[in-house]
């Protein structure tokens, strides 16, 4: 994120980073990495998966609706989002 600040001001908002050792802070993203562990187990080298199969558990968390988003999958919402711009 060494362009934060280029970031946050094409994208017009702020970015906030959390303090280490506090996942608590970062409850999308531990909620993600929660997610992606029933694909694939912690400590994993992902370099032992070709990319299809990445992709693929991509497209699959992408398509799963979560309730932090009112129910809406995170595909719904990035194209949702796209339209507008």
């Amino acid at each position: 994120m060494a362009e934060h600040r280029a970031f946050s001001i094409a994208a017009d908002m702020d970015v906030y980073f959390c303090d280490p050792a506090l996942p608590w802070q970062r409850g999308s993203n531990e909620n993600t990495n929660g997610l992606l562990r029933q694909y694939v187990p912690k400590r994993t080298d992902l370099s032992l998966h070709d990319r299809d199969a990445l992709k693929r558990v991509a497209a699959e968390l992408n398509s799963r609706p979560r309730k932090a988003l009112d129910w809406d999958t995170p595909a719904e919402r990035i194209s949702a989002l796209l339209a507008r711009t």
